[in-house]
């Protein structure tokens, strides 16, 4: 049983790897910034939004809106108002994944008992909630500006690859690395989406990126991992990054505008929603050049 980071940052912790984002970190990460340019790496979330067949989609109502006016609806000095309500899963679009969110052998990260993550209470270990924000350094390893185009879905990106996209740049403890396959830019505008057939890193690109010390593994992918596994497997990504090495994945990020004005280092900064118990968050990062 595999237990690289648990015990690490104490018996009692369940927040991981991002423990390794202190001051120093932030204040490197801030030093970045040359142009001010701010990137949202999130998808716009609606009805639209692509999800798995075995969750729901995303559904908002309106509580109030103009048409309670137009029906007559009056408040003192003539005050008019809008109130709506979104329901969703929250591995939704772009989001994190806690540190509950995915296990083996009964063992959560740290070594928390699976039975912690229940349907009447949430997690009640390693929950979203005990995630802190994010601000640190983030890294672009750009597959598709390496390939000179989107991977193909199915396809393995290996040690190799990620080793030659990071290039010059050396990663460091607290790093936020962010992985541009091509596989969110290149879905059909309209039609059904595929989330058994995604190109993704491997176990082997996985562990080095855990070991080099990154607090944080993002791609535009669903899955970050490929699609389908390799045989005898399951999500083995999320079982070594998340469970061994607490490290939360951020999945579903825009990363085209980004690739393409050719980042490499950068401000990055995101926060999930305290949802308590939560397995994951609906996240909107930014990443400042």
């Amino acid at each position: 049983m595999a237990q690289e980071a648990w015990g690490r940052w104490g018996a009692e912790d369940e927040a991981g790897a991002p423990n390794l984002i202190g001051p120093g970190q932030v204040r490197l990460a801030a030093e970045l910034v040359r142009t001010g340019r701010v990137f949202s790496l999130a998808q716009p979330i609606s009805g639209r939004t692509p999800v798995p067949a075995h969750r729901p989609g995303v559904s908002h109502f309106m509580g109030r809106d103009g048409g309670d006016y137009a029906a007559g609806a009056k408040r003192p000095g003539g005050f008019q108002f809008a109130e709506d309500t979104v329901v969703l899963p929250l591995h939704t679009g772009t989001h994190m994944d806690a540190l509950c969110h995915a296990w083996c052998d009964d063992c959560l990260y740290n070594g928390w008992p699976g039975n912690t993550v229940r349907s009447t209470t949430g997690a009640l270990r390693c929950g979203v909630e005990k995630m802190p924000p994010i601000v640190t350094r983030g890294v672009l390893l750009d597959i598709v500006r390496l390939r000179g185009g989107p991977a193909a879905p199915g396809d393995t990106i290996g040690l190799d690859e990620l080793k030659h996209a990071a290039g010059d740049i050396a990663l460091r403890d607290g790093d936020a690395v962010l992985i541009r396959t091509g596989w969110l830019e290149s879905l059909p505008a309209k039609g059904p989406v595929d989330f058994n057939r995604e190109p993704g890193i491997d176990v082997e690109g996985a562990l080095w990126l855990a070991e080099s010390g990154v607090a944080m593994v993002g791609a535009d992918n669903f899955a970050i991992e490929a699609m389908p596994f390799p045989d005898g497997t399951v999500f083995p990504v999320h079982q070594r990054l998340i469970r061994d090495y607490g490290v939360p994945l951020l999945e579903g990020l825009a990363l085209r505008e980004l690739g393409e004005a050719g980042a490499t280092g950068f401000l990055f900064v995101a926060a999930p929603l305290p949802i308590v118990g939560g397995t994951g968050s609906p996240v909107a990062p930014v990443a400042v050049l």
